[in-house]
């Protein structure tokens, strides 16, 4: 009795024991304390801010709002990324698994009947009473486990747990990608429609224009020289509308894609050219530190990082000598199947088992330099993916307020070519001017005004990238819920809640 006192807490401590290989720590990327761009940003004049979590509804555009919702409840793309979530919470499910002991039921029953001529049936034929018909029942109950003593199975398991986290926040990260893209098209759409309109009005302008200097050459008023200049003027202006109308059918057709619909699907509806939708005010930017916590594909390249460390300790594991307990208890009898279970057909068995890889050091060796490798170049993506997410952020503000400044000046210069017109026609009611000059004010006035379609369009594209890129969209998880869920599945080898809280 004393003995086993011992052996039970010496059992304990050596699995409680220290798992090899290096402990994981989160690296911490040099970044910027603010944001260079977020000091212009706020100087921006918007009627409202846009919640970072649902950032499409920011823009007041309810049909923008629909197609982002259907989309993320319906693209192909966010359906992929849940099936390899999936397929790694099965990972980890295996991972688990192998921390606890397995066990096993067998049973069989089987009936003979023995030849007499072979050298075996030749020796029991001769005994008196020989039988040649025999009959044989086994049943057991067999259980084993591998003693983790060394944390090789642990590290595993830690290793799975982060690729599970990695694939959760890829769920998280293609949610924002279709929501971005979802928005980005319909803006784009929107833009190329509002083109499409000024180009159709351009050239009934110009079509206008060269009727009035087809009369004047006519008359012999307007040189052959205008006449072809002006046949040239509406020719070109014509030639935009097919590459216009090309554009927003391409829109129509990916965006019924990212709405997982086939093309045509919602072309009736989006048909009706509406306004190009404003960008909304973006409040908390936060800082670039906190965007490692909020971008879920940093999170993800975090986790990939997390995992590649996990399987150093899984390599250097090889080194050291794996224990396993396996037993087996149970009845047979070749007797009758009456006699099974009985104390004469009791049979059991116990087995302590060693298995270590001591010839095999090199390629354990190249192992653990391989994982050493892939950790290397994880962390070093995972830097680059920081600074490159920084950058996302910084183009994106820089963008977005030079596109409406661009846009403001724009519609500054409509409005002065509208008043000249204005005052153009005023003069050709009063036979001061000719109606040239009062169609080709008009034409100047529209080229201007596409111009302003334009930065109109990309100043919304620009917002969306921006909210892209500061990770919004999605919800994560309280960091107290993820690792207490961890220390959870540690002990009974259950699935964590995840990162996402959608």
């Amino acid at each position: 009795m004393p003995h086993r006192t011992l052996a039970l807490p010496l059992l304990f401590s050596l699995l409680a024991g220290c798992a090899v290989g290096p402990d994981y720590v989160r690296p911490a990327p040099s970044l910027p304390d603010r944001f260079i761009g977020e000091t212009v940003l706020s100087q921006r004049s918007t009627t409202a801010n846009a919640e970072l979590a649902a950032w499409w509804a920011g823009f007041g555009d309810a049909q923008l709002a629909r197609y982002v919702e259907e989309a993320l409840r319906q693209n192909l793309d966010l359906a992929q990324a849940a099936a390899r979530m999936a397929q790694a919470r099965a990972g980890l499910g295996a991972a688990n698994a192998a921390l606890l002991p397995s066990g096993n039921l067998g049973a069989q029953a089987a009936r003979a009947y023995q030849s007499v001529e072979t050298p075996l049936g030749q020796v029991l034929n001769g005994q008196p009473g020989f039988d040649r018909h025999g009959s044989a029942y086994e049943a057991n109950l067999g259980a084993s486990w591998e003693l983790d003593i060394f944390g090789g199975l642990r590290r595993g398991r830690e290793a799975a747990l982060a690729d599970y986290q990695a694939s959760e926040a890829g769920v998280a990260a293609t949610r924002l990608a279709v929501a971005a893209q979802t928005a980005d098209i319909y803006i784009a759409l929107r833009g190329l429609q509002a083109r499409l309109d000024i180009a159709r009005r351009q050239a009934a302008t110009q079509q206008d224009l060269l009727a009035k200097i087809g009369l004047l050459h006519g008359k012999g008023l307007a040189t052959e020289l205008q006449l072809h200049q002006a046949e040239a003027a509406l020719a070109q202006v014509r030639a935009t509308v097919p590459a216009l109308e090309a554009g927003e059918a391409a829109a129509m057709n990916a965006l019924d894609v990212m709405l997982g619909t086939a093309p045509g699907a919602h072309r009736a509806e989006l048909a009706a050219a509406a306004a190009i939708p404003v960008a909304p005010g973006i409040g908390a930017t936060g800082s670039p530190a906190e965007l490692l916590r909020r971008r879920p594909d940093l999170i993800a390249a975090e986790r990939r990082l997390a995992a590649s460390n996990a399987r150093i300790g899984m390599a250097v594991a090889e080194y050291y000598p794996k224990l396993s307990l396996a037993g087996t208890i149970g009845s047979a009898t070749s007797v009758a199947s009456g006699n099974l279970f009985t104390g004469g057909a009791s049979q059991a068995a116990a087995l302590l088992g060693l298995r270590w890889r001591l010839f095999d050091f090199g390629r354990i060796d190249a192992q653990i330099e391989l994982a050493k490798g892939q950790e290397a170049e994880l962390l070093a993506a995972y830097r680059l993916a920081a600074l490159r997410a920084t950058e996302d952020v910084e183009n994106a503000f820089s963008t977005l307020v030079k596109r409406e400044e661009q846009a403001a000046l724009l519609a500054q210069g409509e409005a002065s070519l509208g008043r000249a017109r204005g005052a153009s026609f005023a003069a050709y009611q009063r036979g001061a001017v000719s109606l040239i000059e009062v169609l080709q004010a008009d034409e100047s006035m529209l080229r201007l005004a596409d111009a302003r379609a334009q930065a109109q369009t990309e100043s919304a594209r620009a917002a969306v990238n921006a909210f892209k890129a500061l990770g919004g969209g999605w919800q994560q998880a309280p960091a107290f819920r993820r690792e207490a869920t961890y220390r959870s599945c540690v002990v009974i080898g259950c699935q964590p809640a995840g990162l996402l809280a959608n």
